[in-house]
C-alpha cells in the first residue's frame, strides 16, 4: 500500500488532510477573488445581517465578513509558508553541520540554542516585533527566529543518529568524501522526523501570527488578517458576537486540521511510534 493511502486510510489522516485542503483552498481562491472588496468601508452599511449580497453581513466599518475572512486567510497562510521556508533550510543546514562535522562549531551551536530554547518562541517574537514594528515581512523573521532552534535540534539529533550507522562507515570507507556522505546517505534520512516538525510548526506559526495580530504586532490593518479581524471585534462582541466567532472558527479549524495530520505522519513515519504499538 503507497503512503498516501495508508495516511488516508487512517482516521486523523483523512480529517487533516480534508480540513487542510479546505483551508488552502480558501485561502488560494482569497488571493485571487472575493466577492467584495475586503478593504472597501461602507459606514452606511455596518453590522448588516446575512443577504445574498453578504453571507456573513458586514463588519463595524461595513466590510463584507466573508470577503475579509476569505483574504485574511491568504495572508495567513502565506506568512506560515513563508515563515516556514527560513527555519527548515537554515535549521537543516545548521543541524546538519553540527551533528556531523562536530567539533567547536556544534559546542558553539548547542550554546546559542540552549539561549534561545530558554524563552518560549512566542516571546522572542514579541520581543523582535516591538523593535522591528507591526508589518508582514517583520512577522515572518520574528517568527522565524522563533522557530529554528527546534528545527535545528531535530536535524542535528537526527544527524548524530542516522551517522553511527554501519552504511555512513560503509561510505566513508569505499572512499566517498564526507560531504558527499552527508549529503546522499546521511540527509535523506532525516527526512521523516523533519516532515512531522514542519507539519506541526505550520499550525504553530498560524497560531503565533494569529497572536500576533492581535495585539497590534502583526499584519497592520486594514489589510486582514484572522488575528486583526478578531482584534478588530473584541469591542462589539457582546453586541455581534459572530465578528470573533468566525474568525475563531477559521484558526481553530486549520489548527485542528494541521494537528491531525501531523499526528496521522507521525504514527506513519515514526519508526518508535510503530514499534510501540505493535509492541502492545
Amino acid at each position: 500500500m503507497s503512503f498516501s493511502k495508508r495516511i488516508l486510510g487512517k482516521a486523523n489522516g483523512l480529517a487533516g488532510i480534508i480540513l487542510v485542503s479546505l483551508v488552502l483552498g480558501v485561502a488560494l481562491l482569497g488571493s485571487v477573488y472575493t466577492p467584495h472588496d475586503p478593504l472597501k468601508s461602507d459606514l452606511l452599511n455596518r453590522f448588516a445581517e446575512s443577504s445574498l449580497s453578504h453571507p456573513l453581513g458586514t463588519d463595524m466599518f461595513g466590510r463584507d465578513i466573508l470577503s475579509r475572512l476569505m483574504r485574511g486567510a491568504w495572508v495567513s497562510v502565506s506568512i506560515g509558508f513563508a515563515t516556514l521556508l527560513i527555519p527548515v533550510v537554515l535549521g537543516t543546514l545548521l543541524g546538519a553541520a553540527a551533528g556531523y562535522f562536530r567539533g567547536w562549531f556544534d559546542r558553539s551551536l548547542i550554546v546559542v540554542l540552549d539561549a534561545l530554547m530558554a524563552f518560549p518562541g512566542l516571546l522572542i517574537a514579541l520581543g523582535l516585533m516591538a523593535i522591528i514594528g507591526p508589518n508582514r515581512y517583520g512577522v515572518i523573521l520574528a517568527l522565524s527566529v522563533a522557530y529554528l532552534p527546534a528545527v535545528t535540534r531535530v536535524v542535528r539529533g537526527s544527524v548524530l543518529s542516522v551517522s553511527q550507522s554501519e552504511f555512513v562507515e560503509a561510505s566513508t570507507t569505499m572512499g566517498n568524501s564526507r560531504f558527499y556522505t552527508l549529503l546522499v546517505h546521511v540527509l535523506p534520512n532525516c527526512v521523516a522526523p523533519l516532515i512531522v516538525l514542519t507539519t506541526m510548526m505550520f499550525g504553530w506559526v498560524l497560531l503565533a501570527e494569529s497572536a500576533l495580530s492581535f495585539l497590534g504586532l502583526g499584519v497592520p490593518p486594514p489589510e486582514p488578517s484572522w488575528g486583526n479581524i478578531l482584534a478588530e471585534a473584541k469591542a462589539h462582541l457582546m453586541r455581534y458576537p459572530m465578528l470573533g466567532l468566525l474568525p475563531g472558527l477559521c484558526i481553530s479549524v486549520a489548527l485542528l486540521g494541521v494537528n491531525f495530520l501531523g499526528d496521522a505522519l507521525r504514527d506513519e513515519l515514526d519508526p518508535k511510534s510503530t514499534t510501540s504499538k505493535e509492541v502492545n
